[in-house]
């Protein structure tokens, strides 16, 4: 029985869940296999990400970025299409926010400048995404393809650029630091129990995309068209519907959702352009996409999951000597593994558990 037949509490939460249990089964076992005990190192895990605030504000401080990033990679499946060009798309968005705060900084009061710098993220992403897109619709060319490629030339551009952009007398290779009106406002401004963390309103802007972005798939005329078009182009083609245009707008939209994510990080955290500031969050992306099946909720869920790991990963490592800091990237691996390649894995095993025939 293919897993459309079965229930969609099923296919929405059983089975992500247990892809998840499989992926941390394994980790567990990688764990045993270094010398640690497994349950110590999720009670270290969850206390340093979730129990304690501090460690809760940089959990949701990693999931702001994450949202967006899972959200590009999410519109681009709905429409049939495998963006894994999130991490370029990031980068590039980085460079078009640091050269509205330069410009802009020293004569814009915060109200303005925060808003001109989310709209230079948001149009240098959905251009380094634009490429990829035309190639797909009027040539033909691969997305996967052509957006790997521009992860690694949107690395090795940033790597001459950011040069251009050094201060003189300085030597680490990141831009000046921006004025003080560029920062997001921090969450612990209202709420001290959050620390010096730097958790800021980019956290509810994600979950105000998350909600635009379920409205506009599931409620809109054109989200119908969007789902039409991954679920059936040829189908589509004869609806009425001109795939070609879909296909790039759909990647504009992916690439502008992925350049908000470096809002977060740059104007919420370092307040200047550093090299290598996406740290693999537009991969992060497309298991977010995976394991939340493209939902809203699922989303927020995996995004919070991800943070979770991002941060109590780190004071894992340092309690736990035996446990490198890399056991991260070895999860973020195992459910990526388990919820795409494998994600059928329980289709079966439930559909016989309810009786469905195959």
């Amino acid at each position: 029985m293919m897993n459309k037949d079965l229930p969609r509490w099923a296919t929405g939460f059983v089975m992500p869940l247990l892809n998840l249990l499989s992926a941390l089964l394994v980790t567990a076992l990688v764990i045993h296999l270094l010398g640690e005990s497994p349950t110590e190192s999720l009670a270290i895990l969850v206390n340093s990400a979730v129990v304690n605030p501090e460690g809760l504000s940089y959990t949701l401080f990693y999931a702001s970025t994450f949202i967006f990033t899972g959200l590009a990679v999410s519109i681009a499946m709905e429409a049939g299409l495998f963006n894994i060009g999130a991490e370029g798309q990031m980068y590039f968005a980085g460079l078009g926010l640091t050269l509205a705060m330069l410009t802009f900084d020293s004569s814009l009061p915060a109200w303005l400048l925060i808003p001109i710098g989310m709209l230079g993220a948001a149009l240098f992403g959905a251009l380094w995404a634009f490429v990829p897109g035309y190639l797909q619709a009027k040539r033909g060319s691969h997305v996967v393809v052509t957006t790997i490629m521009f992860n690694y030339i949107a690395g090795a551009l940033m790597n001459t650029i950011i040069v251009k952009l050094v201060p003189a007398g300085e030597q680490n290779p990141a831009s000046r630091a921006f004025a003080a009106a560029a920062e997001m406002p921090r969450l612990n401004q209202w709420f001290p129990i959050l620390g010096e963390t730097p958790l800021n309103i980019s956290f509810f802007l994600a979950i105000i995309a998350l909600v635009i972005y379920g409205v506009v798939v599931s409620r809109s005329s054109w989200g119908f068209k969007l789902r039409a078009t991954g679920l059936n182009k040829h189908a589509a083609h004869y609806a009425g519907i001109r795939i070609s245009k879909m296909i790039i707008i759909v990647m504009l939209i992916s690439g502008a959702l992925a350049g908000l994510g470096s809002v977060n990080s740059i104007m919420g955290s370092t307040h200047y352009l550093s090299l290598n500031f996406v740290g693999g969050a537009g991969f992060i992306g497309i298991a977010i996409a995976l394991m939340g099946r493209q939902h809203p909720v699922g989303i927020f869920l995996s995004a919070v999951l991800f943070g979770a790991l991002t941060q109590g990963g780190f004071d894992l490592s340092l309690e736990k000597q035996n446990i490198p800091p890399e056991m991260v990237i070895l999860v973020q691996g195992l459910i990526i593994l388990f919820c795409g390649a494998m994600e059928n894995l329980y289709g079966p095993a439930i559909a016989k558990m309810l009786k469905l025939k195959k």
